[in-house]
């Protein structure tokens, strides 16, 4: 039997919005394979050992909560999540968590919170809140996918050269309103505005990182099983159809 380790990044302080149903569903569509997914919470002021980390998940947070654990997201786990960034973990980031790994936050209340500089991207807080279902059509490997999700945030996220767009923006606002950008890929990172929680609502999506971790742990010619997802893309689709 397969064995994959998930880092589950500030769960107390970074988990708004649904956001760990992402942990949950990753875990079952794991279990319904006889793959076993182990959980490691990450909390603050913990050693974590994050070459033997297969995924990592970093959930979204108010700004207040995103202060607590800047300092120790980048002064304890920076050095050794960076190797394991660069050394392809598989990491989804959302909200809080995705603008933490861009340069910097500078929050709607002028501080200044240094991200971990792992994606190209630096978020401005902003008056306006930018809420609602959103529409993300994505490419997943070979597959274009259209992501359903529910964006709440203030920050408007700009990216540089260094990283590319998850997908364009169909329904909603994006990443900042602007340019119909929606989330951000940098090597096996994920990051994006969609709570809901988004990998109950996205199947596809919930399986692309699952396979990439495997590929990465046991060899490229690791596959996942097929599983009936019938009732999740007709919840899907359902919503697809409301907003498009």
């Amino acid at each position: 039997m397969h064995t994959l380790t998930l880092a589950h990044l500030y769960p107390a302080e970074m988990s708004v919005y649904g956001d760990r149903g992402n942990v949950i569903a990753l875990r079952q569509r794991c279990v319904w394979r006889g793959i076993e997914l182990q959980i490691v919470p990450v909390n603050p002021g913990d050693q974590v050992a994050w070459g033997t980390m297969d995924l990592a998940f970093f959930g979204g947070g108010q700004d207040s909560g995103q202060a607590l654990i800047a300092r120790d997201l980048l002064e304890r786990q920076g050095v050794g999540l960076r190797n394991a960034i660069e050394d392809d973990l598989v990491l989804l980031a959302i909200c809080g968590g995705y603008q933490l790994l861009g340069h910097y936050f500078l929050t709607h209340a002028g501080e200044r919170l240094p991200g971990l500089g792992v994606l190209d991207i630096h978020t401005v807080g902003g008056k306006q809140r930018m809420i609602g279902n959103s529409v993300v059509e994505a490419q997943l490997a070979a597959q274009t996918v259209h992501l359903v999700g529910f964006e709440n945030h203030s920050g408007r996220t700009f990216h540089g050269s260094g990283v590319r767009s998850l997908g364009r923006v169909l329904v909603g606002s994006g990443d900042n309103g602007e340019d119909r950008v929606g989330g951000a890929v940098y090597r096996n990172v994920y990051g994006c505005y969609l709570h809901g929680s988004l990998l109950p609502k996205n199947p596809q999506l919930t399986d692309h990182l699952i396979c990439l971790a495997l590929q990465r742990r046991y060899g490229p010619h690791a596959q996942l099983a097929p599983l009936e997802t019938n009732l999740e893309l007709q919840a899907q689709q359902a919503m697809l159809q409301r907003l498009l």
